[in-house]
């Protein structure tokens, strides 16, 4: 292949872009994946079709979809908590290759205004979308409630936030029309699961309560143990006694302590986990668009933090029961400007 030729098909602009009446061309060397994956997929499983002269001809769409659906999947969250989404995905869409970025340096979101919380996604999602990935998963409730509009605006690809997922199926599941939400201080003061679950159903009454304790019970890893127990008892109490029988586990953090919550609540209410309904709603989207990966694949997983890896590493292991290895820290600050 030329120098002319590698210049034109190299260029990340050429990859499944779509002009009316003219085919889609190809990458001609897969280097958006070999850089953010470390492997170069077969060109053939990409849709890709030498001419047996070493140059890659241009395809039709239809073929170019399947170059798509090899692409990985982009999650993001302040911290650790958005690895219980991740671990979800893993279990709906073990086959997907996933990119996670924890901004552990500037964690907590729940305590910065809405635009601090904007402009963080966005560098976050920037730093992804650069690393080819074909779905966004804001897998920070925060980040969810104040920057997923701005996010759909900037970006041309599916954007999946975790509070509306969790809101449809609370909305359908409850049969008293009264649903529990429980999350932090800063997700509970936004009330954007109220407004989502009522976007769904206006007559449903929400009561909400904000469990700030669950979230250093869950990274310490006491989630079954009688100080977890009391807490729940404490936080959880006068929800039940409101009478729902649909409760929102509204923090990424929270399914940790799923079994003691689940407890407390007792058989008669039923428990929203949304990092399950998200990694749903992430299956819906892909199978509906033809970017599933072949169910014979096996996923690769990559792990971005903006501080030291230490603590993600101890803390994730919790969380993903023990498969979290290699950490690379980065610098936003470096990748925006």
């Amino acid at each position: 292949m030329n120098g002319d030729a590698t210049d034109d098909f190299s260029s990340a602009k050429y990859l499944d872009k779509n002009e009316s009446g003219k085919l889609d061309y190809a990458i001609a060397y897969s280097f958006q994946t070999e850089r953010t994956t470390g492997r170069r997929p077969s060109l053939l499983k990409r849709g890709y079709v030498p001419d047996g002269g070493g140059i890659l001809l241009p395809v039709p769409r239809k073929e170019v979809g399947r170059g798509v659906s090899w692409k990985a999947i982009g999650i993001f969250d302040s911290g650790v908590g958005g690895l219980t989404v991740l671990k979800e995905v893993m279990k709906a869409l073990p086959q997907e290759d996933t990119l996670y970025l924890g901004d552990t340096a500037r964690v907590p979101y729940g305590t910065k205004s809405p635009e601090t919380v904007t402009r963080y996604s966005l560098e976050i999602a920037s730093f992804l979308v650069k690393r080819d990935i074909k779905l966004l998963i804001v897998a920070c409730n925060t980040a969810s409630a104040f920057s997923l509009e701005a996010l759909k605006r900037q970006f041309d690809i599916p954007i999946v936030g975790v509070i509306d997922p969790g809101a449809r199926r609370a909305a359908s599941t409850t049969k008293t029309g009264k649903v529990g939400v429980i999350g932090t201080e800063g997700t509970i003061r936004s009330s954007a699961y109220t407004k989502a679950i009522k976007r769904f159903n206006p007559d449903i009454e929400v009561i909400t309560r904000a469990c700030p304790l669950f979230v250093p019970l869950a990274e310490e890893g006491w989630t079954e143990n009688e100080v977890a127990r009391l807490t729940a008892e404490i936080y959880l109490g006068g929800l039940k006694n409101e009478g729902i029988d649909t409760l929102v586990l509204g923090c990424t953090h929270y399914p940790i302590l799923k079994k003691t919550i689940a407890g407390i609540m007792g058989k008669d209410v039923q428990l929203v986990d949304s990092a399950e309904e998200t990694a749903r709603t992430v299956t819906e989207i892909l199978r509906n668009s033809g970017l599933v990966r072949p169910a014979r694949e096996k996923g690769n997983h990559h792990y971005y933090v903006t501080d030291v890896p230490a603590g993600f590493l101890k803390v994730g292991n919790r969380f993903l029961d023990g498969i979290l290895e290699d950490v690379q820290q980065v610098s936003l600050e470096k990748e925006c400007h």
